[in-house]
């Protein structure tokens, strides 16, 4: 079973299903989602299978509790839970307990939040790796807050799309919510937010921010810190000093830990064989995959396929 990569265009059926459906052109697409026994077997079945979405997910539970699989993490969410996934993050929305659910979800581009100027990695400092976002637990406060947000982020774009100031007006109401949940997430220690990260970025982070950006794009195929140095037009050696300053840990740490990841979301979801595999992520024989793979796992590919 392929992994199929979902954009945000190809969402629009959730509002079959959904209790409350809005969506501003290709920029962001917000639902509310409202089940139970009785018809939580049909709201998931399209959503059992894994999907990469091309875009930032946020997931809200208002109430009762369901299973999230975010890459190859699953995912316990509760009442007042907040999760969030970065972009080309691999879902699964698992069937939940015994219980009402009430939660939104919110798929945003890439582009749009580019648009906002937010960057994706102050939103949550493990954005910098694919491994999921932990679940942020709100007070009942704080929930209430956030959904008065997500309201009125339906209301505006349920409006007339064309009318002059909608998508301003969506792009400051995003921005509003996405720096509030920020501050929760300050409150609740949950993320490490460095207080620059609220003043205008330095230049070496924004060499760290694109690093990020190009490694999400290129790492099937390109494992070496010279390609994207290159791509910065800096030397490797100047990235490697800038990515261990800011982020503690080395370039090649983080393209390898971006190859392990798609690699093992491939052995366990994509059907392929090891030999496929081994090719789509551009490596010149099954054999040096399964020598890169050992040695960063401690296990084989097919080791790990069976375990």
């Amino acid at each position: 079973m392929d992994i199929r990569t979902i954009q945000l265009s190809q969402l629009t059926g959730i509002k079959d299903i959904a209790a409350k459906y809005s969506q501003l052109g290709e920029e962001y697409i917000l639902s509310r989602l409202k089940f139970d026994n009785s018809n939580a077997e049909k709201e998931a079945t399209h959503a059992h299978s894994p999907v990469r979405i091309n875009g930032f997910t946020m997931v809200v539970c208002l109430s009762g509790s369901f299973t999230l699989g975010i890459n190859l993490d699953n995912i316990e969410v509760e009442s007042n839970t907040v999760i969030m996934a970065g972009p080309n993050s691999i879902l699964r929305f698992n069937k939940g307990k015994d219980e009402e659910v009430d939660a939104y979800t919110l798929f945003v581009s890439i582009e749009f939040l580019k648009d906002i100027n937010l960057d994706i990695n102050a939103l949550s400092s493990t954005h910098f790796s694919e491994k999921p976002s932990p679940a942020l637990c709100l007070t009942n406060e704080e929930t209430s807050h956030l959904k008065r947000y997500l309201d009125l982020i339906h209301l505006n774009a349920t409006a007339n799309t064309t009318q002059v100031y909608v998508r301003n007006i969506a792009r400051c109401l995003m921005a509003s919510m996405l720096y509030q949940l920020m501050q929760y997430a300050e409150n609740h220690k949950m993320f490490d937010v460095q207080q620059e990260e609220h003043q205008p970025q330095s230049r070496r982070m924004n060499y760290v921010r694109d690093f990020i950006s190009l490694v999400q794009k290129h790492h099937n195929r390109e494992r070496s810190v010279g390609f994207y140095a290159g791509k910065l037009f800096i030397s490797p050696k100047y990235l490697s000093l800038i990515i261990k300053e800011q982020t503690g840990r080395s370039a090649a740490e983080w393209i390898d830990e971006y190859v392990i990841l798609e690699a093992k979301n491939l052995l366990r979801f994509s059907g392929k064989n090891i030999q496929q595999i081994a090719y789509e992520l551009n490596f010149s024989n099954q054999s040096s995959f399964g020598k890169y793979f050992k040695h960063l796992t401690g296990m084989s590919p097919s080791e790990f396929q069976k375990s």
